[in-house]
């Protein structure tokens, strides 16, 4: 399963430049997430009420090309690996017009509890998550 939602870049996403600012790229892609468990029935209030938290721990990004003021952005997010602690997912970010690729990454995270310690294996909540959105 793939999530896609459109962005268009404010005034607020962007440097001095117009350009589109590096945190804002990571705000939307934690929305894609978000919005990918969503979509598969799994909201963070429901995670977290089932002591399930989902806390980044690696993010790798290759800056293609940038993204400008009043830009239309497509946000792209799969869910690419699960492994017995981690979920990985993959995410790209283009101009919704013509698909020039600004942003291809990938991010990685654990599940814990909400007090912050990690679960040995991924709680059956999140098995049934993947087992919904892998393709």
């Amino acid at each position: 399963m793939k999530h896609e939602f459109e962005q268009k870049v404010f005034y607020s996403d962007t440097d001095a430049y117009g350009v589109v600012w590096h945190g804002s790229y990571l705000r939307w892609m934690e929305m894609g997430r978000i919005e990918l468990c969503e979509k598969a029935g799994y909201s963070l209030t429901k995670l977290f009420e089932g002591d399930i938290t989902l806390p980044v721990a690696e993010i790798n990004i290759r800056y293609k090309s940038p993204a400008k003021l009043e830009e239309n952005l497509l946000i792209e997010t799969e869910l690419l690996e699960a492994t017995r602690i981690s979920m990985t997912f993959g995410q790209k970010i283009y101009n919704a017009e013509n698909k020039k690729l600004h942003i291809d990454a990938k991010v990685k995270v654990v599940a814990t509890h909400n007090d912050g310690n990690l679960y040995r294996n991924l709680p059956q909540d999140l098995v049934d998550f993947i087992e919904k959105v892998k393709d």
